[in-house]
């Protein structure tokens, strides 16, 4: 077996903790980060390379048996992708402070149908297979474009500030940028593959952990304690306008303090999380959707509106927040930043490095 098959069968079986520390494997991905159409044309011309294949993947194998015998084959790697790198931020044409003032101008973050599907899967269960009647199908035309909207318009915010937030870190000087695209690498920090994960607290997590601490669920935590302070529930409400309702019923009966214990209980998990973040990255690992399964590096930007959990939404276009945490962690990065994850995932177990930069807004 040659060193590339036995990169590329690790590669593809999600064993991505073997190619950490180790140079050849590091050749690996820098010669895939540079074979995508053009790019590998281009770097082979610009270095008077030859190669005999054609065809994308067997110039792949190829170019990465011609780099394991040039002695400065890893530095002209390097050179390539940070010159094509720093060429993306031109020819990408974005006006990064016109497209931040437009994500200051979303008010609202909403998926205007199922976050946890897409669009048209929506669409699909809430009208095409429901309504049998196309006058009432046209009915709904409006209902359907709002919904269409809410979803473009959150995923573009998500999909803009994801982008803004992924060149604050490809920008410092100790990064080199992937820039073909490598699935599970975004860049290298100091030779160490990376993929970077934008995200807020988990829900799921943090609603995990109130049930530890509270006994039950926080939703049936809060319902029994505003029935016994003399507050009839709406039942005619989901749990999560329940949840608005009692909240607001509680304030304005003056038992805000039951709202201020959830919300301490709420912060000290959070602070939990930063103080011991192992926890929550193996979380983060074993509770990733299955299509998008990875078991790379993973450095985790967690943005935390710890005054208001439901508006952290808002922390991702906080950029005079998470610029200067970022930067001080790029400084910062030594051997030891990133900490060895265990976890399992369909009964299968995997190890790999990660760490998390905790963005927070913090309480006055």
């Amino acid at each position: 077996m040659t060193n590339y098959e036995k990169w590329d069968q690790e590669f593809r079986a999600q064993n991505l903790y073997t190619f950490n520390n180790n140079e050849n494997a590091l050749l690996y991905l820098k010669v895939r980060a540079v074979c995508r159409g053009k790019q590998i044309k281009q770097f082979t011309e610009k270095n008077g390379i030859v190669l005999n294949s054609t065809k994308i993947n067997e110039q792949f194998a190829e170019l990465f048996s011609v780099m394991e015998k040039i002695p400065n084959g890893m530095l002209m790697l390097d050179t390539y992708l940070r010159d094509k790198n720093n060429e993306w931020y031109h020819t990408m044409g974005v006006d990064e402070d016109k497209l931040k003032s437009g994500l200051r101008q979303i008010n609202n973050y909403e998926w205007g149908g199922d976050q946890e599907n897409s669009l048209d899967q929506y669409l699909v269960r809430r009208y095409i297979k429901v309504i049998s009647d196309y006058d009432e199908l046209k009915s709904k035309a409006d209902a359907i474009a709002t919904n269409a909207w809410k979803f473009v318009q959150t995923s573009w915010y998500n999909n803009w500030t994801s982008y803004l937030i992924e060149s604050i870190f490809k920008k410092h000087r100790r990064v080199l940028s992937a820039v073909g695209e490598i699935k599970s690498v975004d860049f290298f920090i100091d030779n160490t593959p990376v993929d970077l994960k934008v995200t807020y607290f988990p829900v799921k997590y943090m609603q995990g952990r109130l049930k530890e601490v509270l006994g039950n669920k926080e939703i049936t935590w809060l319902k029994r304690k505003a029935k016994s302070l003399g507050i009839e529930l709406d039942k005619n409400l989901s749990d999560p306008e329940q949840y608005k309702f009692l909240k607001e019923e509680l304030e304005n009966h003056g038992h805000a303090n039951v709202i201020a214990s959830l919300t301490a209980i709420r912060k000290q998990i959070v602070d939990d999380a930063r103080k011991n973040p192992e926890s929550l990255m193996k979380w983060l690992y074993e509770n990733q959707s299955p299509r998008l399964f990875g078991a790379e590096n993973r450095l985790f930007v967690v943005v935390i509106d710890s005054t208001d959990m439901e508006q952290s939404w808002k922390m991702k276009r906080a950029f005079t927040l998470i610029e200067p945490k970022v930067k001080d962690y790029l400084d910062a990065f030594n051997a030891q930043s990133l900490k060895q994850i265990d976890f399992m995932f369909n009964k299968k177990t995997y190890k790999s490095l990660a760490d998390i930069i905790f963005v927070v807004k913090e309480s006055k």
